[in-house]
């Protein structure tokens, strides 16, 4: 139930982090990876490094022409588009009063306009196929507040509706769409928010149940349960992924 031998898996973002992590677990999985983004040498690094079926394909999601682009060289590759994870994500940290609209925008246009134009370009391939999966990358920010990153909370927010609203669209097409909701993850990222605010992991393990910071592992268990035979009957839903966080006061 839980194998994707056969599958081709393309993944946004997928050149580090939580975005590479899926990749891997994917392909362990026995999934054909295709890693989309910008940065050429980290995604070419990437996937070399998850074999040589792997494939790059420099990506700008917030570009139509470049989505469907890159859904257009999947399939010269390989002939088909399995599944499809929406990874590819910014945050700009400001309060409120004080992000700028460019700024604001740009969250806007990666994180939540590039997951649409990417499931709205991988949609024909998986219709012809009448199977499909989409995961879409959200955050805890689409449950709770913050102050510093009103952009980036929208745009999760808007993820988790994105995805509702998908999955009611594309279900007579046996396509499943669902959401994962990481909680606080040790990446490159959080490591960088560590350093600016000392303690911050200390804060966020000492709220969470399971006594410890997330891995990017611990999403792609998550991505490939989702993106098997074993979720053909889940869609719409969000998963989070926080050992607990968002479920004690």
């Amino acid at each position: 139930m839980f194998s994707l031998a056969g599958r081709v898996a393309l993944v946004t973002g997928g050149n580090r982090g939580i975005g590479l992590a899926i990749a891997a677990g994917l392909a362990q999985a026995g999934a054909t990876i295709v890693i989309a983004a910008r940065d050429a040498q980290a995604g070419q690094d990437a996937a070399t490094r998850l074999g040589p079926d792997s494939l790059f394909i420099a990506t700008d999601v917030t570009s139509q022409d470049s989505c469907q682009a890159m859904v257009r060289a999947t399939e010269d590759r390989f002939g088909r588009l399995d599944i499809l994870v929406n990874n590819a994500g910014i945050t700009r940290a400001a309060r409120a009063q004080d992000i700028s609209l460019p700024d604001w925008q740009s969250v806007l246009d990666i994180n939540l306009t590039g997951a649409f134009l990417c499931a709205q370009a991988a949609y024909p391939a998986m219709r012809r196929q009448q199977a499909g999966k989409i995961i879409n990358l959200g955050s805890l920010a689409a449950i709770f507040g913050t102050a510093t990153a009103a952009a980036y909370a929208a745009s999760k927010g808007g993820i988790v509706q994105l995805t509702r609203s998908l999955a009611v669209s594309w279900g007579a097409d046996n396509i499943q769409v669902n959401a994962i909701l990481p909680g606080y993850i040790d990446t490159g990222l959080t490591r960088r928010a560590e350093a600016e605010r000392p303690g911050a992991f200390d804060a966020k393990r000492a709220r969470t149940p399971a006594g410890r910071i997330g891995r990017p592992a611990d999403i792609a268990g998550a991505a490939i349960f989702l993106a098997s035979d074993a979720a053909s009957f889940i869609t719409g839903t969000s998963i989070t992924v926080d050992g607990g966080y968002a479920i004690q006061l």
